[in-house]
């Protein structure tokens, strides 16, 4: 039996799974990352604790299988947030600075305002938002000063796939999926744009070397020595993989800290009209990019977290969905998660969290069943923008992450959407979807080989009528024009 592995590491936790041949889960194992927040705008991660789980994760997945049968290492990885360390010494110069942080706004609007660089920055397929690395590489030049100091000949800038990479095997590298996401990759050309990084001082020797998605990344020269990391996939992108959408017009949603829904638009590189991003797919090495547009909202369970950890309304996550049914609906309260703002398809920095409709009559079922159905609006926004882009319908969609446990939320997206919902067996999608690229790159087996990993577990059918669709919708439209322009 050969084996492959995927290292998923996420905004909260770190993965190792290891898959066997038939991308059967062997064993698991799971690490939490603590998050810091400095002030009301700032998320970060400690750079050394995530490398440090990593390491232990492998550890704990292979100790007991023979090393030699595992063939491949596929990286998965939350995207946009930015690390940067020393290249004498490979030790973190600051914090990572996460893709939820907002403290670079003021530099946001700098680059706005900078005529010079507009073009340059629509070849990125991407807005200017704190969302993306580029402003997060500005502040920490700014503000450390030994970064400032260093820039010319000692710094490395990288995503979290870089960091790993440089921990594993000593290269520094990206791929293009990730590269895709820091408003400094040109997407037509498959490049860092000299432009952007000269105009704003940026040595391109500060970033790492940009690989196609599915190629040789290197062996890694730790706890499984020899073994080639031979896949990379930003997250989102590693479950479009996984959910097997590799033909243009597939859709795939995933539920996790945020939410992200993602369509194939195959070679074609299409510019949304209605907020969304265009972005890299994935990309086989010797062949073209496939593209994808992309819309991206920035809490999902993360406000379940929010309600857990902040109001303790609920002892655990799962809870939520118990505590949301003893009341039949919503009570007429409405929840905007804007607590980063609002992203696709508004992209509206100066919103913030909501809760509309309280009365007396209000309780905290009524609150969860608005968290819940809050994520299912938002992604309605996002498949609604598709399809206006595509000018298509889609006939279904394809859900994975953490919140697809959920019957509740489940059965009403497929109300809201008026279309079918459907799961895999698998829950781990990401993990699957960099594993399985991987090896199939290391077997050298063609992409159609994808499918034979791929079965639907569970679909929820709509089940509402029209009329209560359409009112529904109304007052979600109305809850997000009140929670825009806060600031």
């Amino acid at each position: 039996m050969e084996y492959f592995l995927s290292i998923d590491q996420g905004t909260t936790s770190t993965r190792c799974i290891l898959f066997n041949e038939n991308g059967e889960i062997n064993l698991s194992h799971q690490i939490e990352i603590k998050q810091y927040f400095p002030d009301s705008n700032s998320v970060e991660h400690d750079g050394k604790e995530i490398i440090n789980s990593v390491e232990e994760c492998i550890k704990a997945v292979v100790k007991n299988i023979d090393l030699t049968s595992i063939k491949s290492v596929g990286i998965t990885n939350q995207r946009e947030t930015t690390i940067a360390w020393s290249k004498s010494t490979g030790e973190p110069f600051h914090n990572a600075i996460v893709w939820q942080d907002t403290r670079t706004q003021d530099i946001c609007n700098e680059l706005l305002a900078n005529k010079k660089l507009k073009n340059h920055f629509e070849k990125t397929g991407l807005p200017v938002a704190t969302y993306f690395s580029l402003s997060k590489i500005l502040w920490l030049i700014r503000n450390v000063h030994s970064i400032k100091n260093g820039l010319d000949d000692d710094v490395c800038f990288g995503t979290i796939d870089s960091w790993i990479i440089y921990n594993l095997t000593g290269q520094f590298l990206t791929d293009v999926t990730n590269a895709s996401r820091t408003l400094m990759f040109d997407i037509y050309d498959l490049d860092w744009s000299q432009a952007i990084l000269e105009e704003l001082g940026i040595p391109i020797d500060s970033l790492p070397k940009v690989m196609p998605s599915l190629s040789n990344f290197g062996d890694i020269n730790k706890i499984i020595s020899g073994v080639p990391i031979t896949a990379v996939l930003g997250d989102q992108q590693a479950a479009l993989f996984g959910q097997n959408c590799t033909t243009k017009g597939d859709v795939k949603n995933t539920y996790g800290t945020g939410c992200f829904a993602l369509t194939n638009t195959g070679e074609e590189i299409i510019k949304s009209s209605h907020g969304l991003l265009t972005t890299i797919a994935y990309q086989v090495e010797g062949e073209k990019p496939l593209y994808a547009l992309e819309g991206s909202v920035p809490i999902a369970g993360a406000a379940v977290q929010w309600l857990r950890d902040n109001l303790n309304i609920i002892k655990r996550s799962k809870d939520i969905e118990s505590l949301a049914m003893t009341e039949k609906d919503n009570g007429g309260v409405y929840f905007v998660p804007a607590f980063s703002g609002l992203f696709s398809p508004y992209w509206d920095e100066t919103a913030r969290g909501s809760l509309f409709g309280l009365t007396r009559f209000s309780n905290k079922s009524h609150i969860a069943r608005a968290v819940l159905e809050s994520v299912a609006f938002q992604t309605y926004e996002l498949l609604e923008s598709m399809e206006k882009d595509l000018d298509i319908e889609f006939q279904n969609i394809k859900v994975d992450g953490g919140m697809v446990g959920n019957n509740l939320l489940m059965q009403f997206q497929s109300d809201i959407l008026n279309k079918p919902v459907m799961s895999q067996n698998i829950k781990e999608i990401t993990s699957l979807g960099v594993g399985v690229a991987s090896y199939l790159y290391f077997k050298k087996l063609p992409i159609a080989e994808l499918g034979n990993y791929f079965s639907t577990a569970k679909t929820w059918s709509p089940n509402m009528d029209n009329d209560s669709r359409i009112k529904t919708l109304s007052l979600w439209y109305k809850a997000i024009e009140r929670s825009k322009h806060w600031l």
